[in-house]
């Protein structure tokens, strides 16, 4: 009897020692504030890495990746300063801020030609450990005839060339194998993720469907031409990312995660007509501002996505989840629960409740669920006709 009540005692120990190990590495925990999808004078932005990094530094992002079009940006190469006073200006700036022992420039024919700098110079000069983290990202631009085929690889090691295919879903997939075949043969962590589906309505929730080992995509984007909201005839990024998880439960495979993202290439003319910066992000909970933390992280789920409105606090239990805002004063906020019963075809609002903070609890016939919290706050620079300033937290798949 002695034996027995000690292996309980023992046992009790344990799972208290347990418990606090993990509040203590909980609260250890810290949120960082990312965008993943970002465009510079190494593709089609128009403004210099260094200008583009400072904003967003200034602007109390934790982290950024630049991910220009089919370039990591660790060549040499030179760009004209075009004669439009805008770009006139830019160079200006750029010189001003960082000086002539950094901006190497020359004039060849009457025009001002400029060497960029490559990742390994812009975010050595940017970085700031556990405060600020460049992370080195490629956008793998592909097409299959009039459809745009984009996929982001963050925290990629060597450049991957778009890889073609036989059909949309077919270009996906072989970008998508590379992207991992490279995750495989480093040992490094490489995030894949799908890009704006509904531009040009180049990628169908069939396609979206039909990937194998893609984990992300971008339920929302900031560019002007992407169609987060679909039309009469196409369906929004947020009903084809239910569908996608549905499908994906049905089929054992991973949850898809949706991103928020810039995508951004316009930093001089602002407003509903350009691509800005500032529009979509991701908030990540980790111990650790790396990339590998960040990305391990956000493969478990613990981030949300967002247009406006900050989080406090997100906890989930096997019994139920629940959510906090950071509320803002004369603010008000819409919780919805929005998830999918075992056996239906389509997801519903379970909940839906007018605070700052709310709690859901599971009930025994749910297959997942998500949270959307939408203020009454207008985006100080909105895109289609999504106003109002929201947040997206990750699907969960309950497991009863």
């Amino acid at each position: 009897m002695k034996n027995v009540l000690s292996s309980l005692v023992i046992i009790l120990l344990l799972f208290s020692i347990s418990g606090l190990a993990q509040k203590e590495n909980k609260e250890k925990k810290k949120w960082y504030k990312g965008n993943l999808h970002t465009h510079s004078f190494w593709s089609d932005g128009d403004e210099f890495p260094e200008i583009i990094l400072d904003w967003y530094k200034s602007n109390n992002y934790q982290f950024i990746a630049l991910s220009d079009h089919n370039t990591i940006s660790m060549e040499e190469k030179w760009i004209p300063v075009r004669s439009d006073s805008l770009f006139q200006n830019s160079f200006n700036n750029y010189l001003n801020t960082y000086g002539e022992n950094w901006v190497e420039y020359k004039r060849d024919s009457g025009k001002i030609m400029v060497k960029l700098k490559t990742y390994a110079e812009y975010s050595q000069l940017l970085e700031k450990p556990g405060e600020f983290l460049v992370l080195h990202s490629e956008e793998i631009t592909d097409r299959y005839k009039d459809k745009h085929v984009h996929i982001n690889a963050t925290n990629i090691q060597r450049k991957i060339d778009p890889q073609g295919g036989n059909s949309v879903a077919e270009t996906m997939q072989n970008n998508l194998d590379e992207v991992l075949k490279q995750r495989r043969e480093t040992g490094i962590p490489i995030m894949p993720h799908i890009n704006h589906p509904n531009f040009f309505y180049s990628i169908t929730l069939e396609d979206m469907i039909s990937l194998k080992g893609e984990q992300f995509f971008e339920v929302y984007n900031g560019h002007h031409m992407v169609h987060n909201l679909g039309d009469s005839t196409h369906i929004s990024t947020e009903q084809m990312w239910d569908q996608i998880n549905i499908s994906y439960i049905k089929d054992n495979k991973p949850l898809m995660y949706g991103l928020a993202t810039d995508d951004s290439h316009n930093y001089h003319k602002k407003g509903h007509k350009w691509s800005n910066a500032g529009r979509g992000w991701v908030v990540v909970q980790t111990d650790t501002l790396s990339a590998h933390s960040l990305i391990h992280a956000m493969e478990k789920g613990d981030f949300y996505a967002s247009t406006g409105v900050s989080l406090t606090s997100l906890e989930c239990t096997p019994e139920g989840i629940s959510v906090a805002v950071a509320a803002e004063p004369g603010v008000k906020y819409t919780i919805s629960f929005i998830g999918c019963l075992k056996g239906a075809t389509e997801t519903k609002e379970l909940l839906s409740v007018d605070a700052s903070q709310a709690q859901y609890k599971f009930p025994k016939d749910l297959l997942f669920v998500r949270c959307k919290i939408t203020s009454n706050k207008q985006q100080e620079n909105p895109i289609e006709n999504m106003k109002y300033e929201v947040a997206w937290t990750q699907p969960i798949l309950i497991s009863n």
